[in-house]
């Protein structure tokens, strides 16, 4: 179950994340508007959802949570954007990776 939102998610959302893999739950954040897509299958559903709702490509970065160790990663597919100068899956701008960072702890300090 994809839930896209700009609060927290509560401990029945995150039961809801969980669905498709267990401890590991994929996001997309727009770092501008601070909105979160989680949930997905892939994570072009989740920017899918954003770009629809009128969030720009740039401002979109994928990662996870693995709810098990508590690790936070900012690797995604969608993250290789050359002509946002990002070459890797990893989100490569210092500045970009903490603040997605910090929406992350935002959304998920249920479990954080």
């Amino acid at each position: 179950m994809i839930i896209t939102k700009d609060k927290p998610f509560t401990k029945d959302e995150i039961k809801k994340l969980r669905e498709l893999f267990d401890i590991y739950i994929k996001t997309v954040i727009d770092v501008k508007k601070e909105v979160c897509s989680s949930g997905c299958d892939r994570r072009f559903e989740s920017e899918k959802i954003l770009l629809e709702s009128g969030s720009l490509q740039s401002n979109l970065w994928g990662g996870g949570i693995d709810l098990k160790t508590k690790i936070i990663d900012c690797r995604a597919f969608i993250n290789i954007r050359p002509n946002d100068k990002n070459t890797s899956d990893e989100i490569l701008n210092p500045k970009i990776r903490e603040k997605f960072d910090d929406l992350m702890h935002y959304f998920f300090k249920e479990v954080l």
